[in-house]
């Protein structure tokens, strides 16, 4: 004939199953950031410099404010001429 568990017995097995499940998350979270910073690492190595001097001016650039004021103005749903852009640089 079996023998139930006792109270005590189940909660430990249910808080040590716990502690395991979590254990198993974070050592699964450093493995996939390892991963992540391998492949972040590869492809900022293969990226080509696209900006040579990133203090050129920007082409047509009343165009460019223009644009950018009547985009901005777009998402706010404000009058473009409420928009007063103070200055532009590039990322």
């Amino acid at each position: 004939m079996r023998r139930m568990p006792s109270v005590g017995e189940v909660c430990l097995l249910g808080v040590g199953i716990v502690f395991i499940g979590l254990i198993c998350i974070v050592l699964l979270c450093y493995v996939v950031g390892a991963i992540c910073r391998v492949m972040d690492r590869k492809r900022t190595e293969s990226a080509p410099a696209t900006l040579t001097n990133p203090d050129q001016e920007i082409p047509n650039r009343q165009e460019f404010v223009a644009a950018v004021s009547a985009a901005i103005a777009e998402e706010l749903g404000a009058d473009v001429s409420a928009i007063r852009i103070v200055s532009i640089r590039r990322m």
